[in-house]
């Protein structure tokens, strides 16, 4: 085609599009194309392939492209603002096209006041830990107090919860949540993980918390790696989920029926809920790397009973073994992989410091 050697494909990652922004000089994706077409004021679109292109389109075409684009339109990106990819939830994606493009945010610093001053407020919609409502929270956060904190009450004087910014992470859960902005946050209390779910019905809202939660982490981590280049701290603001599903596990000592969870694989925790909504785990495993005689194995010791499903794991610990079944081959050979990655990647410092202390709720 006449422009490939221009193809750069920065919002999706995708090798060979099919479509173009021919407004802005750009190559992008089906799924960007979509996006890019509800905000026809900036972004017109056209098939690289099914549509004509006149001589004019052609040369703009070419004496831009995404290099070009991307020098102009993120000329002044914070390093923790999150640049989704293609596995990403379609509101971060709408919203980074946005910002870079609609609202242009990384050429004008004054407009990313939301998410960079250090300081934000407003109202969320925050799932009951009991009743499953959702009821707008008052939520605060400061980088100062070094704390996310929310009120039952717009009048209250005393938070319901303080979230210090050094345990905090988020994370957009909208299958699960039930909600296309839904938001998964996540704090350490007394060792243990607490789940809080929310969202807000505007897109632009939801995001910039979720990126002055990165913010608010990027300069905590600043200060407590003062050597740290940004490269180093960006992959450290927020992480997604290795793995989430369900499960069967049976209990420590191995002679009770196994019983239906529902599991999430946070970096080195593997957490087990009844419901994938739960606040807080009914019990939490550290899994650690194989020079610390952690290893997991396919299938489960031939004497174990109670499983429904067929397709056992079964993981050693320095002090146990934890058994599992899953549903499928498919869902065993994910999970098996998981945890083999976890495994296969050497402990850091701080992460001794957190098995000594970690607590598993049987």
């Amino acid at each position: 085609m006449f422009f490939a050697e221009k193809w750069d494909i920065e919002e999706k990652g995708d090798k060979d599009p099919d479509w173009a922004s021919y407004s802005l000089g750009i190559f992008i994706c089906l799924n960007c194309s979509g996006i890019h077409r509800n905000i026809p004021q900036v972004s017109k679109v056209k098939s690289v392939r099914l549509d004509d292109w006149d001589d004019a389109q052609v040369e703009f075409m070419a004496s831009n492209g995404n290099n070009v684009a991307k020098a102009k339109y993120e000329s002044k990106m914070p390093p923790f603002y999150y640049k989704p990819t293609f596995l990403d939830c379609q509101l971060l994606r709408e919203q980074w096209i946005r910002a870079k493009y609609e609202r242009k945010e990384f050429i004008h610093s004054e407009k990313q006041e939301p998410y960079s001053a250090g300081y934000r407020e407003g109202f969320l919609w925050k799932r009951g830990r009991d009743n499953g409502q959702f009821l707008s929270r008052k939520f605060v956060l400061s980088e100062r107090e070094g704390a996310l904190k929310y009120f039952n009450k717009n009048d209250a004087k005393e938070p319901k919860a303080i979230m210090k910014i050094e345990h905090l992470n988020a994370t957009f859960q909208p299958a699960k949540i039930g909600n296309p902005h839904g938001l998964q946050i996540t704090y350490l209390k007394d060792n243990s993980t607490r789940n809080i779910f929310v969202y807000h019905e505007d897109g632009k809202e939801i995001v910039d918390w979720f990126n002055a939660i990165r913010a608010a982490r990027f300069h905590y981590l600043q200060v407590a790696f003062p050597g740290a280049s940004d490269a180093d701290l960006v992959p450290k603001l927020s992480r997604n989920y290795l793995k989430e599903g369900y499960m069967e596990k049976t209990g420590p000592k191995q002679t009770e029926g196994f019983k239906k969870r529902w599991f999430t694989m946070d970096d080195r925790r593997l957490m087990y809920f009844k419901d994938p909504l739960d606040a807080f785990a009914r019990g939490e495993v550290f899994i650690g790397s194989k020079e610390n005689s952690y290893k997991v194995l396919e299938g489960l010791p031939p004497s174990t009973q109670g499983n429904h499903w067929q397709h056992g794991i079964t993981i050693v610990t320095p002090d146990r073994k934890f058994l599992f079944a899953c549903e499928t081959e498919d869902d065993q050979l994910e999970w098996i992989t998981t945890f083999q990655k976890v495994i296969s990647r050497p402990m850091l410092p701080q992460e001794y410091a957190v098995e000594a202390h970690f607590k598993h709720k049987p």
